[in-house]
């Protein structure tokens, strides 16, 4: 899905966000060991990553910020009230918007505990699904398996994010 994702990129957004890296380049780098590193990522693709209170329903927001957005001109604002595989979630979540929904979230997307926001329930489940792919990619859960780590708890604790997560990633019931 990254692939198709970044492949299918409308003509605008079609530059680097880096200067001299493609996004491909730069989500695969981050994939290889874990936990994906999902702030560098978030860096490296031009965003700045805030924590701070937020009400307990939101959970983040991305947002154009020309002060405090990185070198793209937005920025991910997490809820630190939250707990860390929570907000490691959430990041990959706007990391998701960001990449595939910023010419329809122009002015940035906020959303609540449910990941809900304006945008509709199809755009909201492509960045979940696109979220799970960037913190629990296939070829790290292989190479987990194959150092033995095949117990959800285990899995969910080497990729940070939540067992609930983890077992959605493997098609399991919750």
């Amino acid at each position: 899905m990254i692939e198709d994702a970044v492949r299918e990129w409308p003509a605008a957004l079609d530059a680097p966000v880096t200067a001299d890296v493609a996004v491909p380049d730069v989500v695969s780098r981050h994939q290889q060991s874990a936990p994906v590193k999902i702030v560098a990522l978030a860096r490296d693709l031009g965003l700045r990553v805030w924590t701070e209170p937020l009400p307990e329903s939101l959970s983040g927001k991305l947002v154009r910020d020309a002060e405090r957005g990185g070198p793209s001109g937005w920025a991910i604002v997490v809820n630190a009230r939250h707990v860390k595989v929570r907000r490691r979630f959430t990041i990959a979540h706007e990391i998701a918007h960001f990449l595939l929904h910023r010419d329809v979230a122009t002015g940035g997307v906020q959303d609540d505990a449910f990941y809900r926001s304006h945008l509709s329930g199809a755009i909201e489940t492509e960045a979940n699904r696109f979220a799970a792919q960037l913190l629990m990619p296939w070829p790290l859960i292989r190479a987990l398996n194959s150092e033995g780590v095949t117990e959800i708890r285990d899995l969910a604790a080497r990729l940070e994010v939540s067992e609930t997560a983890m077992r959605i990633r493997l098609g399991l019931p919750t």
